[in-house]
Order: C-alpha cells, then sequence, then structure tokens
C-alpha cells in the first residue's frame, strides 16, 4: 500500500464518483478503477457497494476513510514541520500567551538576543491551541502557553507551575481583609475570565479550579483577553483570576490578593516539534532553566 493509494480512495470516496474523482485527481479513469482495484485485493475487503450509484462505502470502507484521512494529515504536518526544522537556523519564531510578558519571557528573550545575537527572533501572539498548530504548521518554532493539551506531534515541556492570584478593584470589600482569599469566598462574584475562544483555554483552567473543590461561581462573564479582563475589574465589574505575574502591570485601579489555596496554579508549557533538537531550541531551553535559576524558582528541568 502506498500513500497514492490512500490519496486515489478518498478522492473516489468524496466524490462518490470515479469520473469526477479521475479529473479530480487529474488522471484517467481507468487507471484509477485500477488503483481501487489493487487496494481492495491487498485489504482483502471491499471497500466500495457494487453497483451503488452514487458510489457507497461499504462499513469496512467508512472505517477505512476515516483512518486514512488521519494517515494522510499526519503526512502533511510531517513534512511542514521537517522542512521548518530544515530551514531554522538562525531564525527562532516564538508563540506566546499574552500573561507570559509580565512575566520571565522578556528576560529570557533579552538573554537570548545577548549572547545569539545572530538569530533572528520573531513574536506571534497565539492561544496554547493556536499554537499547537502553528508548531506543525511551520509558523512558529517554540511555544509558551498554560493549557495542558496532548499532540503526539509536539513536545511539550513543563516548565513551572506559576501561583494564582485575585484581580481586585480597588477599594474592594476582599481586597480590606488584608488577608489570602479562599475560594468559597469568590463564588459570589462576578468572575471575569478569558480568553472566550477557542477552548480549551485558561478559562477552563480557572473554572476547573472552582469545579475540582465542588465550587460554581454565581456569575461568570467571557471576555476575549487579558486586557479586557483587567479592565473590566478596575471598572468594577468583577473579579478575576490571574497569573501572580500580573502584579508587574502596575495599575492604580487594580488591586492584586494572593489565594488561599496551594493548588490554584496555572502551568507554564513551552512547546516544540517532536525531536526538533536543532541548537537554537537547545540554546532556548538551557537560557530558560538559567533565568529560573538565577532568580531562585522551583521548575522541572528536562533536556531535549
Amino acid at each position: 500500500m502506498e500513500i497514492r493509494h490512500l490519496r486515489y480512495f478518498l478522492a473516489v470516496a468524496e466524490e462518490k464518483n470515479f469520473t469526477r474523482a479521475a479529473h479530480r485527481l487529474f488522471i484517467a479513469q481507468p487507471p484509477l478503477s485500477r488503483q481501487i482495484q489493487q487496494l481492495e485485493e491487498e485489504l482483502g475487503v471491499a471497500l466500495f457497494e457494487k453497483g451503488s450509484r452514487p458510489l457507497r462505502l461499504t462499513e469496512a470502507g467508512s472505517f477505512f476513510q476515516a483512518h486514512a484521512q488521519v494517515l494522510l494529515d499526519k503526512m502533511a504536518d510531517l513534512k511542514t514541520m521537517t522542512q521548518r526544522v530544515g530551514k531554522i537556523e538562525r531564525t527562532l519564531s516564538i508563540g506566546f500567551v499574552a500573561s507570559t510578558l509580565y512575566g520571565l519571557l522578556p528576560e529570557i528573550v533579552r538573554r537570548f538576543r545577548t549572547q545569539y545575537e545572530g538569530v533572528e527572533i520573531t513574536f506571534h501572539e497565539l492561544t496554547t491551541m493556536e499554537q499547537m498548530r502553528a508548531l506543525k504548521e511551520g509558523r512558529i518554532d517554540v511555544g509558551f502557553g498554560r493549557v495542558k493539551s496532548e499532540d503526539p506531534s509536539i513536545r511539550r515541556i513543563l516548565l513551572r507551575e506559576e501561583r494564582l492570584i485575585v484581580a481586585l478593584p480597588v477599594g474592594h470589600r476582599l481586597a480590606e481583609l488584608g488577608r489570602p482569599l479562599k475560594l468559597r469566598e469568590l463564588v459570589g462574584e462576578n468572575l471575569i475570565v478569558y480568553p472566550r475562544n477557542p477552548r480549551p483555554s485558561f478559562a477552563d483552567q480557572v473554572l476547573a479550579i472552582f469545579s475540582d473543590r465542588a465550587l460554581h461561581p454565581e456569575h461568570v462573564m467571557e471576555v476575549r483577553e487579558l486586557q479586557i479582563a483587567i479592565g473590566m475589574v478596575a471598572a468594577g465589574q468583577g473579579i478575576s483570576i490571574v497569573p501572580d505575574s500580573l502584579q508587574g502591570m502596575k495599575r492604580t485601579d487594580v488591586q492584586y490578593v494572593e489565594i488561599d489555596d496551594k493548588h490554584a496554579v496555572s502551568p507554564i508549557l513551552f512547546s516544540i516539534r517532536l525531536m526538533d533538537r536543532t541548537e537554537e531550541i537547545r540554546n532556548m531551553l538551557q537560557i530558560i532553566y538559567d533565568v529560573y535559576e538565577s532568580r531562585g524558582i522551583p521548575h522541572v528541568k528536562e533536556e531535549l
């Protein structure tokens, strides 16, 4: 069985007609029919119901169609990713979620630029799930995200778990308590979460922290992005759960208060293409660890 057999089969399955499929594939109909016949003989099953008009897939054909499409998609991803790895020399394209800019990412990039002046760096603000797609499509080389997700084409390295805090409007009654807040004290507030989409996202992480403790916020407002959430907090429209690094966002109209729950954390994940061990990526990961160690920040260290 060869890749062309999969492409030919999928074209016939989608067009439900050999003539249209042959036209789509830019080949004559007789060779196409022979290729499908060879495929059925190799598999030992009929993929199409004989004599059906339009063509209908057998049960085995439907099964084969689903898996053939997945295989072709993986082949396309592999081609794109390999091409990107081959061109990565002296360039590094970084995907990031907005909240990481308030943490150590700027320092990491500054150190990288200083040590490796000849490497061109570009930035792309992308949600974690968008980063996964961008890695497979070759649009970025590394990603800094927060949502845990599995993809056989992507390696994800947990750098550290960042503490979550509560953003409150200045003068809010909870801020006046002068102590860390328990999650149950927040359920009656208007909880502002972000981003609205695509999901899953940091918003789902925050909501899961409540639901895992059998708590359910009474009012939830979804907004598009972090800056809007903080702006809404400043306007007195509610509270928001945010990463601790946002305390570096100095505002006179927002207060940050710790959460009294050691498990209220958000992961910072470093994502790369599986088996991608180019020099630039190794150097970037080492600088990340150097920055964490110089700051005395607990972290997990993995080798590429």
